[in-house]
């Protein structure tokens, strides 16, 4: 009897001990999967960066290069297209977050008449269909007998940005503890004084989030991109383009790019946050 009983309370106990592990690791291991499958389709981009295909669509591995690396201009526009899209972006992105800091100081720190339908306003490129947005915009070059070109696919990328940057700075303004400017103000600082000093510095977190979030946004649109281009290929209508009649791996070269490049500087905004936080606390 007593032979049959310590076998049953170890696997008891064995059990327990497993059933233990998995509650305390069970959310890391689903926030691991999560992430390996978002990651897995920018792996499979990475990775046939290095592939040598044998027809014009780079869908099935061959070999092995750095060619497309070395020679990631070799297909012809493609430099062009992503000049382009850098170019409009780094204009957009910048364009929106100036207006968006300015539009998100007015909405929190001033009430007047219309608030709630600027607000309204402001949240509505968010929910609308980038479809919508793109034909909308179209119509109204049309009807102005704008040119289509470089001017038409900023003016479009400025307006749908401006609605992040305001988002972004708004959050951080709705926190901001105005104690700090008061404090300022009645130590003798003017009003530019007091938002160069004070409240530029600690909101400077919420632009450079909004300005970073444009210029990713813009830097991947498509659909209104294609309906308010005209002749002008940015990087997203040159891969469009360039996967109806094959797949060059080039394309991958530049997706990985901005993709290290992103990730790096993210990396590198950490540490630089984490260096500062612990200055501060031995401080």
């Amino acid at each position: 009897m007593t032979t049959l009983a310590v076998p049953a309370r170890a696997r008891a106990r064995g059990a327990a001990n497993v059933w233990a592990f998995v509650r305390r690791h069970v959310l890391a291991f689903y926030a691991a999967l999560f992430f390996l499958y978002l990651l897995l389709p920018i792996g499979v981009v990475i990775v046939f960066s290095f592939n040598q295909p044998v027809g014009k669509f780079n869908y099935t591995w061959h070999e092995f290069t750095f060619d497309n690396w070395r020679y990631w201009n070799g297909v012809p526009g493609i430099q062009s297209a992503i000049t382009l899209s850098l170019e409009i972006a780094a204009l957009a992105s910048v364009i929106a977050t100036a207006l968006g800091t300015l539009i998100a100081l007015a909405l929190v720190r001033y009430g007047f008449r219309g608030r709630g339908v600027t607000n309204l306003l402001i949240f509505l490129p968010l929910s609308t269909p980038e479809i919508v947005m793109g034909a909308s915009l179209l119509t109204l070059f049309l009807n102005l007998n704008f040119v289509f070109g470089f001017w038409t696919i900023l003016i479009a990328h400025v307006m749908f940005c401006i609605s992040f940057a305001v988002v972004s700075v708004k959050a951080r303004l709705i926190g901001f503890d105005r104690h700090l400017e008061e404090a300022a103000m009645d130590l003798g600082a003017n009003e530019w004084v007091t938002f160069q000093k004070v409240t530029l510095p600690l909101i400077a977190p919420a632009i450079l989030a909004a300005l970073l979030l444009c210029f990713a946004v813009s830097v991947d649109d498509f659909v209104v991109t294609y309906f308010n281009s005209g002749s002008e290929v940015t990087f997203p209508l040159f891969v469009w383009g360039a996967a109806r009649i094959g797949a060059p791996p080039q394309v991958n070269v530049i997706g990985s790019a901005i993709f290290i490049i992103a990730l790096t500087a993210m990396l590198l905004n950490v540490a630089v946050q984490t260096r500062r936080t612990k200055g501060a606390v031995t401080e």
